[in-house]
């Protein structure tokens, strides 16, 4: 009866001990391959809902002007808006998620529903100051969205577009 108790003593702190050693606060689950995080989840993002963040937490946007999948965002435009980069098994981790080859430089941008994704330099985790967002680069102007799983829930009205980047009110 004692080594029954001391075995199961022993049992007990041995799982104490793992689990402080991996635990996580994440709700995030993990990537098919193992421990590390999947590139894309699906958070609450406060002011969008359930919206697609990046490993870092960091809110994922499209631009309304690539929702054909073609790839405008070049150039001062990947000053403020940073492509979200990963591979064809990241693509695994949310539906509706894939990956397409930029022209400008080779690498594989995650897209979400055919659209490239973004996440915004001026945001920080769980934060979604990009979304509706209106901006130019080299004559070009850009309506940004925080890509959100709810299709059904169209996107809000764009604030008007100011020709200095859109930036200089509070963002």
């Amino acid at each position: 009866m004692k080594t029954t108790i001391l075995l199961l003593g022993a049992t007990i702190a041995a799982v104490g001990t793992l689990a402080a050693c991996g635990g996580s606060n994440s709700s995030s689950p993990p990537a098919a391959g193992g421990g590390a995080a999947a590139a894309v989840s699906v958070k609450d993002v406060s002011g969008v809902g359930k919206a697609l963040v990046d490993a870092s937490g960091k809110t994922l946007y499209f631009a309304q002007q690539e929702a054909g999948g073609t790839i405008k965002c070049t150039g001062g435009c990947l000053d403020i808006w940073v492509p979200a980069t990963g591979t064809a098994a990241d693509a695994k981790s949310v539906s509706g998620l894939g990956t397409m080859k930029r022209s400008d430089t080779g690498a594989d941008q995650l897209t979400f529903q055919g659209k490239p994704l973004y996440s915004f330099k001026l945001d920080n985790n769980g934060q979604a100051k990009g979304n509706n967002v209106s901006d130019n680069f080299s004559g070009m102007s850009f309506t940004w969205h925080a890509a959100t799983t709810s299709a059904a829930v169209a996107p809000s009205p764009a604030p008007s577009s100011s020709s200095g980047g859109g930036y200089g009110n509070g963002y």
